[in-house]
């Protein structure tokens, strides 16, 4: 009999989880295991926000995915197709763009999210994301950029638009953005003869009635008086309409002038399950049943954000956050060496923690679920504990803990690479003899 061919395609939290399980569960030669992902690391988004501000290197929140796995293969490419009919799944190298199909007996589905504009005129083309590490250092280039123009700016009214940042979506991403942002303002200004920390305006705009609206009411509310005390402006309840080169337009018509405009407002699953014929959710999801099986497809099943894991209670899921991803990949891993062995597969179960956020200044805001909120040091403090203990490897934990010592005593870093460019990838490749000149 051949070997069940396990395939997990999504290098992030649930992924790997899901594949370091069924290492260690899997007895020799009772199925193969072949991780699929377009990046060869895995990337500790909760930590996103402090890299494009300077205050941890980009390298030190970043895993490689060989470095985590044991036994099983690892393939870096990019999905072109999945056929669920015929079982297979068509790859294309992430270098060289050479082709390849895997079959697969079992398939799990942890391909994550991608940021969404919603199809607002200008976001797609003027905006910078906040998603990826490649997102994080584009942003942080694109700061210093304009600090360094604004320094010399002779025009009143450039200045101005230089020295004012938006960042749109009241969520996790945006509150933390807006807080990091605020801190290294005030750590690199003196460096800047010319600019005053007061002239630097940082404006979050959040379409809904208060920030962190999926939260406790309490941290949406601490998170609004804090970042005031930040000093960042706010813009509750009024949505983007229009994003162009100067700035961006709301709903109501003001507009807000800005050189730098920073989209959080929202994602969506990945482009690869959006097309797959299954029970899709209203923003693309894919349903599955509770123990992570897509409905209605045996041997294919679906974790973290690309995915709906209904929870016991009627009509709620499972949210789509890295606590819950990390949880998820073993669980979906024991019910898939269930099915192998015949067994009984057991639906998902977990209790949150809490929620927590990092707000800039030293301060942050945590949740508990028994409805106790701190805020404050003590809640940033835990929020960098939780997070330190969960970075994949000693050596991260190690690096990031130097960081953020550093970060007490220095100020943070000005220095500015211009490295993430079309030319520059395609001089690396060719160079290496991977592409042809």
């Amino acid at each position: 009999m051949p070997i069940p061919q396990i395939v997990i395609l999504g290098g992030g939290f649930a992924g790997v989880a899901a594949a370091r399980r069924l290492e260690s569960r899997l007895r020799d030669g009772e199925a193969s295991i072949t991780l699929v992902s377009r990046d060869n690391f895995t990337l500790f988004t909760p930590m996103l926000p402090e890299v494009c501000s300077g205050g941890i290197e980009t390298r030190h929140i970043v895993s490689p995915v060989r470095a985590q796995l044991r036994r099983a293969q690892y393939v870096l490419g990019e999905i072109t197709r999945i056929d669920l009919d015929a079982q297979r799944v068509d790859l294309q190298h992430t270098i060289t763009g050479t082709t390849m199909t895997l079959g697969y007996d079992h398939l799990i589905l942890a391909l994550g999210s991608v940021t969404t504009t919603f199809n607002i005129p200008g976001v797609a083309e003027r905006s910078l994301p906040l998603k990826t590490i490649e997102d994080a250092e584009t942003l942080r280039n694109r700061i210093i950029a304009t600090l360094e123009l604004a320094d010399v700016a002779v025009d009143p009214a450039e200045r101005a638009r230089l020295l004012s940042y938006a960042v749109v979506g009241g969520g996790y991403t945006g509150c933390e953005a807006a807080g990091e942002l605020s801190d290294l303002f005030r750590s690199v200004t003196r460096f800047y003869k010319t600019i005053r920390c007061e002239e630097i305006n940082v404006t979050l705009v959040e379409a809904g009635k208060k920030l962190l609206p999926d939260l406790p009411a309490g941290m949406g509310e601490y998170t609004t008086e804090h970042l005031r005390k930040q000093r960042v402006h706010l813009d509750i309840g009024d949505g983007v309409a229009l994003v162009d080169e100067n700035g961006l337009t709301l709903q109501s018509g003001r507009r807000i002038e800005a050189s730098t405009v920073i989209w959080s407002a929202g994602v969506r699953p990945a482009p690869a399950v959006l097309d797959l014929p299954v029970d899709h959710a209203r923003n693309g999801g894919i349903f599955t049943e509770r123990d992570m099986q897509v409905r209605g497809r045996p041997g294919v099943w679906a974790l973290g954000d690309c995915a709906w894991i209904p929870t016991a209670g009627a009509d709620s899921w499972y949210p789509p956050t890295a606590q819950h991803a990390i949880r998820e990949g073993p669980a979906v891993a024991d019910n898939v060496i269930a099915t192998l062995r015949k067994r009984p597969t057991k639906p998902f179960n977990y209790q949150s923690l809490g929620t927590m956020a990092s707000l800039g200044g030293r301060r942050g805001v945590v949740a508990f679920p028994n409805g106790f909120i701190l805020t404050g040091f003590v809640a940033w403090a835990l929020w960098r504990s939780y997070y330190l203990a969960r970075l994949p490897g000693i050596d991260r934990r190690l690096r990031v803990t130097v960081d953020w010592t550093l970060d007490l005593f220095f100020s943070r870093d000005i220095a500015e690479f211009r490295v993430y460019t079309e030319r520059s990838h395609q001089m690396s490749a060719t160079s290496a003899g991977l592409v042809p000149k």
